[in-house]
């Protein structure tokens, strides 16, 4: 056949089927016209899941009665003029071609007006003619688009179509994500004459989390870590969930770029990598996590959806993402709250704070425990064990691991300095102590079969998996021992020589301060060989020729790698296992009020290295509740 153009409405039925896959595709196109347009409210309203109807109404800014015709031409936007636009983008919408691809594939009707007059204009158009036809029409400030018999015209695009209950799942979802990230805008979904979603404007911090609980559900709300963080032009704020509080599948989790939501290997791969020795294996991470950055380091133009973006310093914002919520992780700790709360600086959290902890992770109960209270150390009592030998105060810590111990093993003793018989009588009894002495964890009451420490604190029961908790305790203390001393390398007493391709060659010249960093000695020795002739003395049992490949096929896809962490942290952890304390240890009240103290002071002490939850608390609500009190 010759070359020839293609008819506008072939164009456009070509175009729908990379813009328009379900009704939800329509649903989210046109919502984030309205977002652009400046709307503060919006109402959708659907039938049989959008196929039959979708009907958008916003109060926003509105259409010139002279655009309303050219709006549903293909290529035409108000939102770039100028080839630089693109390299700055921060609408959601700029490409021009949703309208004009939904019009191909519907019954289309675009009412809109400028003012509060009442008067407004309408324009129709059918998928078959694409003629659009233009008259008056009453009509409020704002637009209203409505999309009728989705597809009429390509019955095979139809067929593959779901059931009505799965196409407005997808819908109700598109919704949720875009009321995410406008919490100054209220939405509304209707769906066959009933109400599902109602959503008023959120500006304060009651607001915002009601409007999560309402979407993610009321124990998400319960269970995040506040993230606000500003550095190098970037700025990460949002929502992460603990990691006690994870998920089988990869759901509730939304990621924004300049208020746009996305997927991106980067972000997730960076994701991944800051939860990677605190998830239970298998387990998917929560979060809610907006990245404002230069719109001309992302590239939002590489995808049809809008859903990928392309990075200019992918390295940077890779290390920036990790750095982050590593650190956020790093710093939970037993008594400190962190919540939806301190994103409005200190704002009581509604949701949190008066909530019971039954039936919640450990975790979840911290902003119920006073923090950074001052310890009075004349509440704990050197007792004996009960075998009736002495045990010291740190000898619960020591263990035979090439000389390594717990960080705070020598600061055990410092708690039998000031003891007072009299007070710590009334702590290993049922005595009430003054909150503002109460460290968060409590004080020791007794040990159970062996496994659990049980504590009392001012709310009630603490329970403490012993060897899961003294397990992250000797794993951190590991960790920090290991990477502030200096990596020992060892020389290969036979260089290793591995083959790449001449890209991944390149990549480990330029990268090469990622591997001397961990003790690695590479060397060029041709445009695909290299040669290892050094590694750290911890790996030298390692599959040295893989780990090598693995980083490497990382900074090609990620920009990063943390192959290396990766695998010392693995070795770090079975050494913590082995060493730390095991079932049927019988330990003195003072081991076990030390082993306390030293969670408090323990990063990501909420779970072992596992993932295992390590501590939780059962208030006295609770307690109550189980016994039947006050009722």
């Amino acid at each position: 056949m010759r070359i020839h153009q293609l008819s506008p409405r072939l164009a456009n039925q070509i175009a729908a089927g990379e813009v328009v896959e379900r009704p939800s595709s329509v649903v989210k196109e046109l919502l984030e016209n309205s977002i652009d347009a400046g709307a503060s409210q919006i109402d959708i309203e659907v039938e049989q899941a959008g196929v039959k109807l979708i009907r958008v109404r916003d109060n926003a800014s509105g259409i010139h009665k002279d655009d309303l015709v050219l709006a549903l031409c293909r290529h035409a936007t108000s939102k770039v003029a100028k080839i630089d636009d693109l390299e700055n983008v921060s609408s959601l919408g700029f490409r021009g071609e949703a309208l004009a691809s939904i019009s191909s594939v519907s019954r289309m009707r675009l009412l809109s007006s400028q003012d509060d007059s009442g008067q407004g204009w309408v324009v129709s158009v059918e998928g078959r003619d694409m003629k659009a036809e233009l008259r008056p029409v009453a009509h409020g400030k704002g637009s209203t688009v409505e999309i009728q018999d989705l597809f009429f015209n390509t019955p095979a695009r139809r067929k593959f179509l779901r059931t009505e209950k799965t196409e407005f799942t997808h819908l109700e979802e598109a919704v949720k994500r875009l009321a995410l990230s406008c919490f100054n805008i209220g939405f509304s979904l209707r769906h066959n004459g009933r109400s599902v979603l109602n959503l008023k404007p959120a500006d304060s911090v009651l607001d915002k989390e009601r409007r999560i609980a309402a979407i993610c559900g009321v124990e998400l709300v319960k269970n995040l870590l506040a993230v606000d963080i500003k550095i190098e032009g970037m700025h990460l704020y949002g929502w992460m969930g603990l990691p006690t509080f994870s998920r089988s599948q990869a759901i509730s989790q939304y990621f924004y770029v300049n208020g746009r939501i996305i997927r991106d290997k980067v972000v997730s791969h960076a994701v991944r990598q800051a939860y990677h020795d605190v998830l239970y294996n298998g387990r998917h991470p929560v979060y809610i996590l907006y990245l404002d950055m230069d719109p001309g380091g992302v590239d939002v133009n590489v995808h049809p959806t809008k859903h990928e973006v392309r990075f200019r310093e992918s390295r940077q914002v890779h290390d920036f993402l990790y750095r982050s919520l590593h650190r956020v992780i790093a710093d939970v700790r037993p008594g400190k709250a962190i919540g939806l709360e301190q994103v409005q600086r200190g704002t009581t959290s509604s949701l949190g704070a008066k909530t019971s902890t039954e039936n919640i992770p450990a975790q979840a109960a911290f902003d119920l425990l006073r923090a950074d209270q001052p310890v009075d150390s004349e509440l704990i009592e050197k007792r004996s064990a009960p075998s009736g030998k002495n045990i010291s105060a740190g000898s619960v810590y020591r263990h035979d691991m090439g000389g390594q111990h717990s960080l705070v093993a020598d600061q055990v003793s410092s708690y039998s300095a000031l003891i007072s018989t009299k007070q710590a009588s009334s702590v290993g009894g049922n005595s009430d102590v003054a909150a503002e002495q109460m460290p968060p964890l409590g004080f020791a009451l007794a040990q159970l079969h062996g496994v659990y420490i049980l504590a009392q604190n001012q709310d009630g029961l603490v329970i403490v998996d012993i060897h899961a908790a003294h397990e992250r305790i000797t794993y951190e203390g590991l960790k920090k021992s290991f990477y502030s001393d200096g990596v020992v390398s060892q020389p290969l007493l036979v260089p290793l020589s591995v083959s790449l391709s001449h890209g991944e060659v390149e990549v480990a010249e330029q990268c090469y301060a990622v591997f001397s960093s961990f003790g690695f000695k590479l060397e060029v020795m041709g445009p695909e060989t290299l040669v290892v002739r050094q590694v750290p003395a911890l790996l030298r049992d390692a599959d040295i020729e893989g780990l090598v490949r693995d980083v490497i096929s990382d900074l090609l896809a990620y920009g990063d790698s943390r192959r290396i962490h990766e695998y010392t942290d693995k070795l770090l952890a079975s050494m913590a296992c082995f060493g730390s304390v095991r079932a049927n240890r019988q330990l003195s009240i003072l081991e076990m009020n030390a082993l306390l103290r030293d969670m408090e002071q323990t990063e990501r002490i909420g779970q072992c290295n596992h993932g295992r939850p390590t501590w939780l608390v059962q208030s006295m609500t609770a307690l109550d509740k189980l016994f039947l009190r006050g009722q």
